[in-house]
This record gives C-alpha cells, structure tokens and sequence, in this order.
C-alpha cells in the first residue's frame, strides 16, 4: 500500500534513495523488481523519487527481494514509519538505529553546500585526528576497531570536494572559536588548521571566520546549521527540494518547507556578510596555526 505523500519529504526522498541503490547493487532492472513484487513499474518509479510514503511490511519485502541484510532492513522500515510532519526530527536510537546515518546520503546527492558552524569543524573539512578525537569523545566505550572504521567512513566522504566530476560545491562561514578550541591538542589542532587553508584553495570551496569583533550576530542565535541544494533536472527545477540539516545531541532537524528555507538563507547571508574575506579569513587561520605551534 501506498500512502497519500504529505509533510516532510526528507523521509521519503532517503527512503527513495536507500531502495534505488540496493536494487542496482542487486542488478535488478525496474521492470524485474516490479515483477518480483508484483507491482507497477510506476510504483516503483514514484517510490525510488520519493513521491509516496509507504508501509513498512512493503518495505521489509522490497529488502527481502534486494537481498538487504538485517541491519539495513530495520533501519529503512523505521525509515519508513517516521512521522510526516511539518520538520522532521530523527532521532536517536528511535524506529531507525543511530549508525543510520540518513544525512550522507543528502550530502552525496547535493551540488551545493552553505554551512555555518559555532564550535568545531565540519566534517568534510576535518583531517584524520581531529575526526578521531571527536569521535572518540563522543562515543568513549566505542572499540578501537570501529573507532576507525567511523574515522575511515568520514575522511572517506572527502571525495566529494576531490573528484574530477561535479565536485560539491561549498560556502561555510565559521565562528572565530573554531580556530581557538584545540581539538585533539595544540600540534593536531595546527594541522587541522593548515588543512583548512589547503581546501580554501579549492576553486568551489569558501572558508570564511567571523571574528570575534564582529560582536553579536546571526549565528549565535541560529546556531549551527548545514543547506543543501541539488542539481537542476532536465526541466531546470531541482532534482529535490532544498534542504536544512541543523545536528543535536539526541537527534537531527531535517526541514524543507519553502518558509524554513527561506528563513535560514536569510541568516546564512547575514553571517556571510559578518565574515572576514577569503583572504583576511586565510591570514587568520595561519595566525592561529602559528600560535598553536609556539
């Protein structure tokens, strides 16, 4: 059964995206998986672009026909059974697992990237030992084994600023305390900080600090907060709605109504206009670098 799509899409489209990927690690076409459900070729195709919501038992026989393992199963029926209202919060150790992480998908299907960060670096931005001590921090009872392999999955998503083809595009403006706080001690901190200046340098990434001087401005009261905007389909719309991601401690904010997005432009463009210059924020960097290594 298929049900009448409403509120969030964010959901839906994850949903969409998860299913679309297993059936061609599968190598099931649309026409074989529609015939392995019996279904339409259409209710597949409005599935896999996230137009409809869905039961989760549709879901768990989707999986049993893509050969999803357990874990995945879970994680897209819970997927599945979250609420349709106006924002959507995931959250952890809910219906969907907390290593679910629903917002990499969103990130790997973006073309634009306008991010504004209070406290630490964002991740595609972070090296290797910065990227460990947080997660470490965060998940202390963690094992040394998957302590690595988080670590390996967040510096593997990096390639999304590298790769020759359409690389992510990305605006971020940063409080001036990023640069302060010696995340995993003085010498990794300098190297995170030198790490920053060398992705500045890409021709589709802006890095930019507000000072402290700038006094009181949006993002102390916005707070942390990532955009997401996707590629243009051949009928020059977005391929999917603009999306904002804002992290918690105990659960992620996915919105995408037309008022939420353009509430948060409004203030990613007044933080913008609070920053230093590309090059005033690179000066900046390696001065905080250089005092780090004193």
């Amino acid at each position: 059964m298929v049900e009448t799509a409403s509120g969030s899409t964010v959901p839906r489209r994850q949903l969409g995206r998860h299913l679309r990927e297993l059936r061609g690690k599968a190598r099931l076409t649309v026409r074989a998986a529609s015939t392995a459900l019996e279904w339409s070729d259409q209710k597949i195709w409005r599935i896999e672009t996230g137009q409809t919501s869905m039961r989760s038992l549709d879901v768990e026989a989707m999986c049993r026909v893509y050969g999803a393992d357990a874990e995945m199963t879970q994680g897209l029926m819970g997927l599945a059974k979250e609420t349709k209202g106006r924002g959507w919060w995931h959250a952890y150790g809910d219906v969907i697992p907390e290593n679910f992480d629903l917002y990499i998908g969103l990130e790997e299907a973006a073309e634009r990237v306008q991010q504004y960060s209070a406290e630490l670096v964002p991740g595609l931005f972070q090296t290797p030992e910065y990227a460990r001590t947080l997660i470490r921090e965060g998940y202390p009872d963690v094992e040394d084994e998957e302590l690595e392999r988080r670590v390996h999955v967040r510096i593997a998503r990096q390639t999304l600023l590298t790769r020759v083809t359409s690389p992510l595009t990305m605006e971020v403006a940063l409080n001036e305390a990023v640069l302060r706080r010696p995340v995993g001690g003085r010498k990794a901190m300098a190297a995170q900080l030198d790490h920053l200046v060398e992705l500045a340098a890409l021709p589709h990434v802006s890095i930019r600090v507000v000072p402290y001087d700038a006094g009181l401005h949006y993002g102390l009261m916005s707070g942390s907060f990532t955009m997401l905007r996707f590629p243009l389909g051949g009928d020059g719309q977005p391929t999917e709605p603009p999306t904002v991601y804002v992290g918690g401690f105990t659960g992620d904010l996915y919105l995408d109504k037309p008022n939420e997005i353009e509430r948060y432009d409004g203030a990613f463009q007044a933080i913008w206009g609070r920053c230093l210059g590309d090059e005033e924020t690179t000066r900046l960097i390696q001065q905080a670098a250089r005092e780090l290594r004193k």
